[in-house]
């Protein structure tokens, strides 16, 4: 199984950046435990604060991996170009986020990716990534 991990803006800096909201993990050592806990899959994992540079990504695997796991940060309430990349691609992707978006601010409650996306999970921290890779794992097993 193959699946790819996308960070949109800003989540290089987790475990920095507002760890009230965040908490104090950063992402390389939490990827680290999830390729460790799940070593039967082919990981891939890609952040960018660049918008064109996480469409290319999505098109890049889109099409070649069983799952895509996507946090596209602050582009998830702006970005029509990065829903049509994931309404483009065959692979089911999975729209996560650290925090819980509709929690927040008003214009974090708007997603273009939801429409778009297999399905949404929120405000679990970083398990949220977890939850996703699970179902994937499960969708793998019923096909």
């Amino acid at each position: 199984m193959k699946i790819a991990i996308i960070n949109g803006p800003n989540l290089n800096l987790l475990g920095k950046r507002e760890t009230n909201l965040y908490g104090q993990q950063d992402f390389a050592t939490f990827y680290q435990g999830l390729q460790n806990k799940y070593p039967q899959v082919e990981w891939a994992y890609f952040q960018s604060n660049i918008e064109g540079e996480l469409i290319d990504f999505i098109q890049k695997t889109g099409y070649s991996f069983d799952g895509i796991i996507l946090n596209a940060a602050a582009y998830t309430h702006t970005s029509v170009g990065i829903a049509d990349a994931v309404k483009a691609v065959d692979s089911p992707v999975i729209e996560v986020h650290i925090s819980n978006i509709w929690s927040r601010e008003p214009y974090r409650h708007t997603s273009y990716i939801s429409p778009v996306a297999k399905g949404v999970i929120a405000g679990f921290g970083l398990l949220s990534y977890e939850l996703a890779v699970s179902y994937l794992l499960k969708i793998q097993k019923a096909n």
